[in-house]
């Protein structure tokens, strides 16, 4: 699957998420249910696990044992800054508007998001047989449906000279004017949309996690059509990029080959689905308890898998920007095209040091691909990512890398595709 297709395919997390199990399950892999016992695994095997339905966990078994070989893993995270749908979000307003009021996900570039045809998924949650296991249905409105509306100059003089919003007054989209013609459910415009677009009753929808996206599909830019813009980049291109990799081989390997996509990156991965999750290694103890020989033994094998092990944490970065030059390392900035990057920091924000990185540049050298490296400019604040966060319950061995881009949490990012394309050959090389 192409980037550009892969964007468009996935506006929130849990779309993301079917997409690659989608692509993961075309390629022969088996879903492996979390609730269920682990299924015994044999060399060449390749199965898959979910958590919340917004992370995945991909692994295609190696000749040589977890204990014996440990994993080369790629993680990469499902979700992106957007707005969420609070409950009871309707917000009627004079002249028959109606509004939905929204709340910040993550830290986005909000006013990106003004003036944009925007619509909404995610999950919706229906009544089932099951008190505890109610049924969940995807739901992706494919039309442009909600507007932020931007206030006008003529009312904010000073709006070029740079203005605070407000995520409750200002970032709340329009929905619809209200129409006699129009249906409602228990005063409920939203829930009554929701209901059509599924072909569900009203009254069986429990709850739903929404959030808004921009409708505008992923698109090329640049004189010959060598950048990439779209929503979401950061960080679905690196899952798109790690899941191509995993695929482009279907021989055993003599290592296992494991993906890891993550979701709750922007707001802090602790959660259930994210990388401060105990979740990831359960699944690896248990791959590994059905490799051991004896339930005793497997503590120690799974201790020897770890040790062995080494995790590329692929989170993109910031791209040299022409215009604010200032703002970056003077010897540590990475541009458009120049290759995967390297992000190292004093304070551990990444995982990244002398050792990972060499075992990253060994990876480049194979793929016959550049490399560059980050570090932030010592006076300017940078950010994390779940590379050192995951290591703090899986003690792996690892780097932080990423492409370059421009503009990260805005609703449209930019990068380079010649990256991309070197980001997959690095990725299968680190796997072979």
């Amino acid at each position: 699957m192409i980037l550009e297709d892969f964007m468009n395919a996935s506006p929130v997390n849990f779309f993301a998420v079917e997409t690659i199990k989608k692509c993961l399950t075309e390629a022969g892999y088996k879903e492996w249910k979390a609730g269920e016992p682990c299924p015994e695994v044999k060399s060449g095997d390749k199965l898959f696990s979910t958590k919340n339905g917004s992370a995945i966990f991909a692994f295609h078994m190696g000749r040589k044992t977890l204990a014996e070989g440990g994993m080369r893993i790629i993680s990469a995270h499902s979700d992106s800054p957007c707005f969420r749908v609070k409950p009871n979000a309707e917000i009627k307003c004079e002249g028959g508007l109606v509004k939905l009021n929204t709340e910040l996900y993550g830290g986005a570039i909000m006013s990106t998001w003004m003036d944009r045809p925007l619509s909404l998924a995610g999950r919706v949650v229906l009544a089932g047989e099951c008190m505890t296991e109610p049924e969940v249905r995807l739901l992706r409105i494919n039309r442009p449906i909600l507007t932020i509306p931007n206030l006008a100059i003529h009312f904010n003089r000073q709006v070029n000279d740079g203005v605070a919003l407000s995520k409750q007054k200002d970032m709340l989209p329009v929905l619809t004017t209200v129409s006699g013609e129009r249906g409602e459910v228990n005063g409920s415009i939203l829930k009554t949309l929701v209901a059509e677009e599924l072909g569900v009753k009203a009254e069986d929808i429990l709850d739903f996690d929404l959030y808004l996206y921009d409708t505008t599909p992923a698109g090329r830019v640049g004189l010959h059509g060598e950048l990439i813009q779209s929503g979401r980049l950061d960080d679905l291109s690196m899952a798109h990029a790690g899941m191509e990799a995993l695929l482009a081989d279907g021989e055993t390997p003599e290592v296992t080959k494991c993906l890891a996509i993550f979701d709750n990156e922007e707001t802090g991965s602790q959660t259930k689905q994210g990388a401060g999750s105990p979740f990831f290694a359960s699944l690896v103890q248990r791959l590994v308890a059905r490799q051991s020989e004896t339930c005793a033994s497997h503590f120690e094998d799974f201790a020897m898998c770890v040790e062995r092990s080494f995790m590329v944490s692929a989170d993109n970065a910031h791209a040299w920007h022409p215009n604010y030059s200032e703002k970056y390392d003077p010897t540590n900035h990475p541009v458009m095209g120049g290759g995967p990057v390297i992000k190292y920091n004093a304070s551990q924000k990444y995982l990244s040091d002398a050792v990972g990185a060499s075992v990253f540049m060994q990876a480049c050298k194979k793929a016959g691909a550049p490399y560059q490296t980050f570090v932030n400019h010592s006076d300017v604040a940078g950010g994390s990512t779940l590379g050192n966060i995951l290591s703090s319950s899986f003690p792996v061995k690892g780097v932080d890398m990423g492409n370059p881009i421009w503009g990260m949490h805005s609703v449209r990012e930019t990068a380079s595709m010649q990256d991309h394309e070197n980001c997959i050959k690095v990725f299968t090389a680190f796997y072979e």
